[in-house]
């Protein structure tokens, strides 16, 4: 049986070994980039910090059996995600909580705006940006309009090159006021990153005599859609498992879905430490969203410097050395991608999984989760066409 699965990141090697564990079949990984781990990808720099390509990423889940299922395969260490923002030249708390309003507009014009969110908001955990603006109450709507102005839609305008009022609402929900002190990054309960890095954790996912891996090598370029079945290098593909950009694999028939990417610069300063959190937010600064030291997240094994990457949003574009991160959802793209969707589902035996493939903005955990769900409905499509590939 001819089973192919594109894309070497979480969505793809994580159903590649369900599948060659649960039965036993063999599958090869296609992957365009020249290593494995996707997005997560992480290497020693050459101050022998281990720096994550793709931007940092950490596990976060309320859901344990996320952790747990890839403690099979790596030793995992707890890191809980704390991160600040810089606001007119000041460290603020993000998220945003009540720390952060006493930040912004002192203790005496917090006392009145905390007694307020607690008397209208007295069961929400936590509040949108957006619904706060909509409050009648002029103190409250002053205090959500100033937050917005100065970090939401700058940081949106520049991370998408949109302007937010036409991004899709999911997006701008991701960081909420949390109506606490609470100061966790992301209010999950479980916060792990694997303790030898993540490609370490990759090359054990990986590493199974029945999976093969072909690095620097694009699907789309061998191969061909015709009679309702896919075709890769002329053999007709059995079962395919995509997790790249859906509109590349129709050669953009219905129009280009937009992603946006990232340029990452980095700087070796010779100093034990630059910043109070590993990573920090810049809504206001010209051109750059993030900055964050790896030291001090990730690891490595110089005691005295650090590394500072700087992250610098742009558009992707095909054929380039870019690489697509987020997909950009607004009600057009998704009229887009639907096109693309319902004529995939004119192909039997090909699965989509992923942020890219899937057009949604995954985070890690959820990217993981989505990948058991979907090699469940791939075993149960195999066991009921027993006769695929003879």
């Amino acid at each position: 049986m001819n089973i192919i699965v594109v894309g070497a990141g979480f969505s793809g090697s994580i159903i590649a070994r369900k599948i060659v564990d649960e039965l036993n079949i063999p599958v090869t990984i296609i992957e365009k980039r020249p290593h494995i781990a996707g997005n997560m990808y992480d290497e020693l720099d050459e101050h022998n910090i281990l720096v994550q390509k793709y931007g940092p990423h950490v596990l976060v889940s309320n859901n344990w059996n996320v952790i747990k299922c890839l403690q099979k395969y790596s030793s995992m260490k707890p890191y809980v995600v704390k991160e600040l923002t810089v606001i007119d030249g000041k460290y603020v708390r993000l998220p945003y909580n009540y720390e952060s309003i006493q930040q912004l507009v002192g203790p005496e014009k917090a006392m009145h705006i905390l007694s307020k969110l607690r008397n209208s908001y007295p069961d929400k955990k936590k509040i949108p940006i957006r619904e706060l603006i909509q409050t009648t109450d002029s103190e409250l709507n002053a205090f959500a309009q100033m937050l917005y102005d100065k970090a939401y839609r700058t940081y949106c305008a520049k991370q998408w090159g949109l302007s937010p009022d036409i991004l899709d609402y999911s997006i701008m929900d991701r960081v909420p006021l949390y109506l606490s002190y609470q100061e966790r990054y992301m209010d999950k309960d479980f916060q792990f990153i694997p303790e030898k890095g993540f490609t370490k954790l990759f090359e054990k996912i990986l590493d199974h005599p029945k999976i093969k891996i072909k690095l620097n090598t694009d699907f789309n370029e061998k191969s061909e859609m015709k009679n309702k079945h896919i075709y890769y290098d002329g053999e007709k593909v059995d079962l395919l498992v995509y997790t790249g950009a859906l509109d590349e694999l129709f050669n953009n028939k219905y129009g280009e879905l937009p992603y946006r990417s990232l340029n990452i610069e980095y700087e070796w300063q010779d100093v034990p430490r630059v910043f109070p959190e590993a990573i920090i937010s810049y809504p206001q600064a010209i051109g750059y969203t993030r900055k964050t030291e790896y030291r001090y997240l990730s690891g490595g094994n110089n005691p005295k410097g650090t590394t500072i990457a700087t992250e610098y949003p742009c558009s992707y574009k095909k054929g380039t050395s870019l690489t697509p991160f987020y997909p950009v959802i607004t009600d057009e793209t998704k009229k887009i991608y639907e096109q693309y969707k319902n004529e995939l589902n004119q192909y039997p035996g090909v699965f989509v999984c992923g942020r890219l493939a899937e057009f949604r903005y995954y985070n890690m955990d959820e990217c993981i989760e989505q990948a058991y769900h979907t090699y469940k409905t791939i075993s149960s499509y195999l066991r009921n066409n027993p006769n695929i590939g003879e």
